[in-house]
């Protein structure tokens, strides 16, 4: 009878077997500094789907650090994910000694979705066009300045990005967060700045900014009028802010194959697909192995920046 019942057992502990189950208990969505309205609107979704809720745990201390130790240390069963952002992909190369590493410690499961910045201006700045700042800040060297939401964010280094690539010299203004540097623009207080479009499209929509470009490789289908920066003539700027998932190191993959399918399914579905269109978000969902890419890339691409830029490690 002893080797009747354990057989099963066992088999009911294997990772095939355990993904069939999955979920049978709720899941944390941890997050760092980033915005909680993608993942409670996937969260809410899933929570739906699975019949156990998904719960939104945002660890904002530390710059994504707290937020990326608390995942890496969790049982790599599927039921712990983090929020993955270009903070991560940035921290590679800005960090001397960076605590945790995507591509080391954890897994890739799928991009949700991204969101271009926007090139703007404030109004009191004749530049009408990129190819008319650039100009500018070159009959200007070190007159103009930039504001981003702290430095080592992706505000920040799409600045650099811009000033390596477009060869000017702006200064860099730095704010505790994207709210804060809004404001100052809108008061005059800074010429130039890269923002997502939430918090910076209705103050363009109002004229109280102006916008010159959008960061994407494509159009955004929010100002379809508005150029590329490609197109505005800065050859290879591309830039977009994005959120995926990864799970711990060591999750089984036919837990993550389970992950991935659910995710992109939900991010099918009409009223999340509105909700995250409303909040100003390109939906995605994409592959493992093109999620991994993605990071890898990205990665690279910041690397370059902050090489060009000449900032040192910390």
């Amino acid at each position: 009878m002893t080797v009747t019942i354990v057989g099963p057992v066992l088999l009911m502990n294997t990772p095939a077997a355990l993904a069939q189950i999955f979920p049978a208990k709720p899941v944390r969505f941890i997050l760092g500094p980033s915005s909680e309205v993608l993942p409670r609107i996937v969260a809410q979704r899933l929570s739906v789907t699975w019949g156990h809720q998904v719960l939104v745990d945002p660890r904002t201390g530390g710059g994504g650090i707290i937020a990326a130790d608390t995942v890496a240390k969790s049982a790599p069963d599927g039921y712990t994910w983090l929020l993955s952002t270009a903070t991560y992909t940035i921290s590679a190369s800005l960090l001397a000694n960076p605590p945790f590493d995507l591509a080391r410690d954890f897994l890739p499961v799928t991009l949700l979705a991204s969101a271009p910045f926007y090139l703007l201006v404030h109004p009191s700045i004749p530049a009408k066009s990129v190819k008319e700042l650039v100009a500018l800040a070159r009959a200007k060297p070190g007159q103009l300045n930039y504001s981003s939401s702290g430095i080592g964010t992706p505000p920040h280094l799409a600045g650099e990005m811009f000033k390596s690539m477009a060869r000017v010299n702006l200064v860099h203004v730095p704010y505790k967060n994207s709210a804060a540097s809004v404001v100052d623009h809108i008061a005059g207080q800074v010429q130039v700045s890269f923002q997502y479009g939430p918090v910076s499209l209705p103050h363009v929509k109002s004229g109280k900014l102006r916008a010159l470009a959008v960061t994407s490789s494509a159009r955004s289908r929010f100002v379809p009028e508005l150029p590329t920066m490609i197109e505005a003539g800065i050859a290879g700027y591309e830039v977009i802010g994005w959120n995926g998932v990864h799970v711990p190191l060591r999750t089984p993959a036919e837990i993550i194959s389970k992950l991935n399918a659910d995710l992109r399914q939900a991010l099918q579905a009409p009223e999340v697909q509105e909700r995250l269109m409303a909040a100003g978000l390109e939906i995605h969902g994409s592959s493992r192995a093109d999620f991994e890419n993605f990071v890898n890339r990205d990665r690279a691409r910041w690397a370059q920046v902050v090489k060009d830029a000449g900032i040192t490690p910390e």
